[in-house]
Formats: structure tokens, C-alpha cells, sequence
């Protein structure tokens, strides 16, 4: 690859998400630091700047390609199954979704602030990719549940996906969090993320 190629652009940005994705394992979002993102790559700091302007950048474009994983198993099932019964798009759509546990705990952040500390080509850059998952599930659900209609397939997206914002708080509660919500007399009964998906899921689609 030729030095400012496409492809070694292309590289050198994945190498950047890599390392924060690496990081956010086992960090929170507000602990990482664009400094300690660029110590995890082979690029100075300077190096970095080219590619991404601040941390929220980065996450941005890891969120995107997080989505873009996702679209890409839908649409491999798409690619497969002629037709399912309604359970069954629930359970695809439920299945694939909790495949990314990392989409849904990026998705539980303050994406807000992420978009506005993102310059605009970078903004541009992360909804086309929010924009192919919300294109994907319209396509499975036109293509499983033709009976739906295009106003009933824009309720039921613009009901699933901001549920889909608040699915990992309720679902990877910490001991602190546990010990207060029983000090607080509240009973925490666990769910998966598949359970609570499906369980919306079900019910958009019947409705």
C-alpha cells in the first residue's frame, strides 16, 4: 500500500477503532482517552489527528461499524430463507441483535454527545451505516410480513429502534447496582437481552 493510499487510510483507521474497541472492554467510555487510543496503535498522536479529531469520533466510527456487522448478518439470512412466520422474524431480529452485545452498550451512551463533538463528514460517515440498519429491518419486515403496510412498518421502526438505546442498562446491572436497587426495595429480576428483545419484537409485530 502506498503511503496516503485509500487502503492504507482504510488500515490505518481500523487499526485506531481496533485499539478503542480493545480498550472498551474493559473501560468506560468517559475513562478512555484519545492519548492512551494512540499508545494502543503504531501512529503518534499527530498520526491519529489525520484520521480522527476527538475520542467521540473514534467511538462514532466504531459504533457504525458495529451496525454495519449486524445489517451484514440480517441480510445473510435474508440471503437464505424465503419466508418465516412472525415468531420466527422476532427471533432473527432478537438473535441478531444481542449477536453485538458492544452495539448495545455503545447505543446505551450518551450518543448525543458523541454526534455533536463529530465533525460533520464523520457524522455523515456513521448514519449511513445507522441508516443501512434501519433500510435492513424495514427489508425484513416487508419481505416477512407483507400484511404490514409502509405506515405500519414506520410505527414499528421508530418504536424498535429507540428501544433498542435502553436494552443494555436493564441487562448488565453491576453488584453496586443491585445492591442499591435492593436498598431501595426495587426486585431486580434478570433478563437477557434476547429475552427482552423478543418479547418487544413479538409484540410490535402482532400489533
Amino acid at each position: 500500500m502506498s503511503r496516503g493510499s485509500p487502503q492504507l487510510t482504510e488500515a490505518r483507521k481500523e487499526e485506531i477503532i481496533n485499539a478503542c474497541a480493545e480498550l472498551y472492554e474493559s473501560r468506560g467510555f468517559k475513562e478512555i482517552t484519545l492519548k492512551e487510543i494512540g499508545a494502543a496503535t503504531t501512529l503518534t498522536r499527530t498520526g491519529i489527528y489525520l484520521y480522527f479529531e476527538t475520542k467521540e469520533e473514534i467511538f462514532l466510527a466504531l459504533l457504525a461499524r458495529e451496525y454495519d456487522a449486524w445489517v451484514a448478518e440480517m441480510q445473510a439470512v435474508m440471503a437464505r430463507k424465503e419466508a418465516m412466520p412472525r415468531e420466527e422474524v422476532a427471533d432473527v431480529l432478537a438473535r441478531t441483535l444481542t449477536d453485538h452485545p458492544r452495539l448495545l452498550r455503545l447505543l446505551s451512551m450518551n450518543l448525543y454527545e458523541m454526534e455533536a463533538n463529530s465533525r460533520s463528514e464523520r457524522l455523515a460517515e456513521f448514519k449511513v451505516s445507522f441508516g443501512a440498519s434501519l433500510k435492513t429491518v424495514e427489508q425484513m419486515i416487508r419481505k416477512y410480513v407483507p400484511e404490514m403496510d409502509h405506515a405500519d412498518r414506520q410505527r414499528f421502526l421508530y418504536a424498535f429502534f429507540p428501544f433498542i438505546y435502553g436494552i443494555y442498562p436493564y441487562t448488565s446491572v453491576t453488584e453496586k447496582q443491585r445492591t442499591a436497587m435492593e436498598q431501595a426495595g426495587i426486585p431486580y429480576v434478570y433478563q437477557s437481552a434476547y429475552d427482552l428483545t423478543y418479547q418487544c419484537l413479538t409484540r410490535l409485530l402482532e400489533a
